[in-house]
């Protein structure tokens, strides 16, 4: 990790820099962190490091570990899945949300057409981190043009473990491919109005995430 320059929101950084490690697994699922160690690589004090340690800790992507210590919580299979259900229903809402606006919101269907695009570009050389962040931008802007503020701010706090478990299926090239594929048809569908049609394929396409993610992550507990 490359140390960062000290700033007034340096929790903050310090903050991100530890979640992207855990979403990348530069820190893997189980490894102990040492906040000594940690604050050492990152060039700043022990005290940002707590703190953003803390921060995690209520996100419940890390777990105390011994004295000063926290150890990367493994993801739950199940609870990815639950997740998953739960993010299948708002996003079939936004879908339907933002189809039925799509016409209207030219600053809405501009942003989703550019979050597509963007994903058009991706190849077997692109970052996983970037891969991630293209997926997540291509939600989001559905989010966006659905209108509703509300479907942000209640997934908002699940991205971390989103993208945690994003990281599972996006390492596979097939995948990455079938999931741009996904997204070209709920788009297609929220860009042209058809909202019943959008919301089923944004539903299909989370529960599909959902039961591949988990049998990834069982997969690799049977492997372990």
């Amino acid at each position: 990790m490359i140390p960062l320059q000290p700033l007034p929101n340096l929790i903050d950084q310090v903050y991100a820099r530890i979640l992207e490690a855990i979403i990348d697994r530069s820190l893997p699922p189980g490894q102990r962190i040492r906040q000594n160690e940690l604050a050492d690589r990152l060039g700043v004090s022990r005290q940002p490091v707590s703190h953003a340690l803390h921060l995690l800790h209520r996100q419940g992507l890390v777990a105390e570990s011994g004295r000063r210590g926290f150890e990367v919580i493994r993801l739950d299979p199940e609870r990815i899945r639950q997740l998953y259900e739960v993010r299948g229903a708002i996003d079939a809402l936004a879908a339907r949300l933002a189809a039925s606006r799509a016409r209207t919101d030219a600053s809405g269907r501009a942003r989703l057409e550019a979050a597509l695009e963007a994903g058009r570009s991706i190849s077997a050389r692109t970052p996983l981190t970037e891969l991630i962040a293209r997926d997540v931008d291509f939600h989001r802007a559905i989010y966006a043009l659905s209108g509703n503020p509300a479907i942000e701010e209640m997934i908002a706090p699940h991205w971390p473990h989103m993208r945690r478990s994003m990281a599972t299926v996006l390492a596979e090239f097939d995948y990455r491919e079938n999931a741009w594929s996904e997204h070209e048809a709920i788009a297609g569908h929220v860009l042209s109005g058809n909202a019943p049609a959008a919301e089923a394929a944004a539903l299909a396409h989370a529960l599909g995430a959902g039961r591949m993610t988990e049998e990834r992550l069982r997969g690799a507990e049977q492997a372990a």
